[in-house]
């Protein structure tokens, strides 16, 4: 956000993170027994409930205001001091993106980081959005990151994404995923995608975003954590050509709110899809992080913190089967790769 770099000095990058959001689009109601948890303290009593339960908590996906802004700079110095050198801010319009936030973060800290356009899931975009034309929305995007932001015109985004996508598609996503398509080619920019929670929607989103021009090789998929539940689901979406991104690491719940027919995989089977898919030879596609989008998963709310695939997930794949080689594509070349303009 505060002006092009050389791929080669982005450090140790996590591709998919939230710096500011109000994700109060995704609340869930409780069941009964429990209703009057909604509002209830971050206390270590309240911890359990709100770690399995995180989308029913009002202020936990309320990830920002003052008190979060000074946690995540915290945070940001830890990530630095653990090694990490670039975060991917993957807030994008409907969801509440804070570009002066992120602008001020990056002067305040060591930390590279990529400011993101395009839009969420229709859910989260306003009625006049909603019925936005392919070319207006195509505007707002080439604005964003050609000339600056409306927040901030000195800041110029570096991301497509994360374009947010339901199941099945709603209209106004398949025109978002249309300007996408159209947006990566004109530019030659990387697009982030947020698929919807079945196992289909990756091979939907990828088809019309090809079919409107995007290049496979610039496009991540993101979420595979929680998408793709068999190797050879994986394997036959790896072929597809698009980056692969587990960016849920520190999530340990099995128990999904979001759709509760899916089992979230531990962190150990996270690296165990890793490594089959290093194994199957699409290690120059694969890309980590964390997700963070709710207060429970910082570090003072005790959670697991932006350091933690630096600090304890790097050191498990070494004793995976997976090489320093591997880490390194991981966390350093893909991500530069995959961010390097192409036009």
């Amino acid at each position: 956000v505060l002006g092009p770099v050389e791929p080669c000095s982005l450090g140790r990058t996590l591709t998919h993170e939230h710096l500011s959001l109000d994700f109060r689009v995704a609340y869930t109601s409780p069941p009964a027994l429990t209703e009057h948890k909604t509002e209830c303290d971050f206390t270590l009593p309240n911890l359990g409930w709100i770690r399995q339960n995180p989308y029913s908590h009002h202020k936990n996906i309320q990830f920002n205001g003052e008190e979060v802004d000074k946690l995540v700079e915290e945070e940001l110095h830890e990530f630095y001091k653990s090694g990490g050198g670039t975060i991917v801010e993957n807030t994008s319009i409907g969801i509440k993106r804070n570009i002066a936030l992120v602008k001020r973060l990056a002067k305040s800290t060591n930390v590279k980081l990529v400011a993101g356009t395009g839009y969420y899931v229709s859910g989260s975009q306003s009625s006049s959005t909603l019925n936005s034309t392919v070319e207006e929305l195509c505007n707002t995007i080439v604005k964003d990151m050609t000339q600056g932001c409306d927040d901030d015109p000195t800041v110029r985004c570096g991301l497509l994404g994360e374009v947010g996508c339901s199941w099945p598609l709603e209209d106004f996503e398949r025109r978002s995923v249309n300007a996408a398509g159209l947006m990566q080619q004109q530019l030659g920019c990387p697009v982030m995608f947020h698929p919807g929670r079945n196992e289909d929607a990756p091979d939907e989103i990828l088809r019309l975003y090809a079919e409107a021009g995007g290049a496979m090789s610039k496009a991540v998929m993101g979420h595979l954590d929680r998408t793709f539940h068999t190797m050879e689901e994986l394997e036959e979406f790896a072929a597809l050509g698009s980056y692969l991104e587990y960016d849920l690491f520190g999530i340990e719940t099995s128990h999904y709110q979001l759709n509760t027919a899916i089992d979230m995989p531990s962190d150990g089977q996270r690296i165990a899809r890793i490594k089959h898919l290093v194994d199957a030879g699409y290690e120059d596609k694969i890309l980590l992080s964390h997700d963070i989008h709710t207060r429970n998963r910082l570090s003072a709310f005790g959670g697991h913190g932006f350091s933690y695939i630096l600090q304890c997930i790097v050191p498990k794949m070494l004793t995976r089967g997976l090489t320093q080689q591997d880490v390194d594509d991981f966390l350093l070349h893909n991500p530069q790769h995959w961010l390097t303009f192409t036009k």
